[in-house]
């Protein structure tokens, strides 16, 4: 600004990367889970969202262990950042009709050292508690949400289809399934397999292949070198899952590691989790 005439002069021009999606809403959500553990996530609403009606919907999250509820409640994020659609993002799902919870959060709490002996059994709480909050809000229609994640998301994903009817669908990305194959420790896991065998075994999607009795969409980068999300992880739940006639996917990516980052594979990748989820969440018959 000129401080003599008063002129402001604009020095930058950040555009809109995606305009398409300028008009879409995005609030953050309290919630309680059974336990009365604080939750949130952040709730986008497709572009043209009418008030009052029930779309298809994706919980995307990633879990995370606590020693203390409160930390755990702690909100996290804001509804005011610009919105980013950065690689293969869950976000893209906004443009064919959904309702999305991004970051939902999905608390492990308890001592360290034994805090993943009740992992499913919370999982499964914190994901009951989103649904109901979406169906509370009138946004989402109960019946038809999907599931995902990433790394330890698609842990926690392949887990949920597992032990839980919660969910229509799930997409699962670069996970570990098989708990035995990291015997030494895992994500803030402290004991090893020779320690604690019931909760790597109990931890273990792989070991549940049986009750999957929902799509599961498994995609893994062929050069994946990430400690403990060798693709050799899908490969053996994708397996499991032919051998009992389970609705399943696996998708390898050449070249990628524990992200995937070429244009071809990015693509790739969007489509795959678009037509899953229109064809197992959004058109569920």
């Amino acid at each position: 600004m000129d401080l003599q005439s008063g002129k402001r002069t604009r020095l930058t021009d950040f555009r809109d990367p995606a305009p398409r999606l300028t008009g879409l809403k995005k609030q953050l959500i309290k919630y309680k889970r059974s336990d009365g553990v604080e939750l949130s996530g952040t709730l986008y609403l497709p572009p043209g969202y009418k008030e009052g009606t029930r779309l298809p919907a994706v919980v995307w999250a990633y879990p995370r262990e606590y020693t203390d509820s409160r930390v755990a409640g702690q909100v996290r994020g804001s509804a005011n950042s610009f919105t980013y659609f950065r690689g293969p993002s869950h976000l893209f799902f906004l443009t064919q009709g959904y309702v999305v919870l991004d970051g939902a959060e999905m608390p492990i709490i308890g001592d360290p050292q034994t805090v993943n002996d009740t992992f499913v059994r919370q999982l499964t709480d914190s994901a009951r508690a989103a649904i109901d909050k979406l169906s509370e809000l009138g946004v989402a229609d109960p019946n038809r949400v999907g599931v995902g994640g990433h790394s330890y998301g698609a842990f926690m994903t392949a887990n949920l289809l597992a032990h839980t009817d919660l969910f229509a669908a799930g997409i699962a990305r670069s996970g570990a399934y098989n708990r035995t194959l990291t015997p030494f420790g895992f994500q803030n896991e402290r004991r090893t397999l020779w320690e604690a065998p019931s909760s790597y075994i109990n931890m273990s999607p792989f070991m549940f292949a049986n009750k999957i009795n929902e799509p599961i969409l498994l995609i893994h980068g062929e050069a994946d070198n990430n400690s403990g999300t060798f693709p050799i992880q899908s490969e053996r739940l994708f397996s499991a899952l032919q051998g009992f006639g389970a609705t399943s996917r696996l998708v390898i990516l050449p070249y990628e590691s524990h992200g995937y980052s070429s244009r071809e594979s990015v693509l790739h990748v969007i489509a795959e989790m678009l037509e899953w989820f229109d064809q197992y969440v959004k058109n569920r018959k």
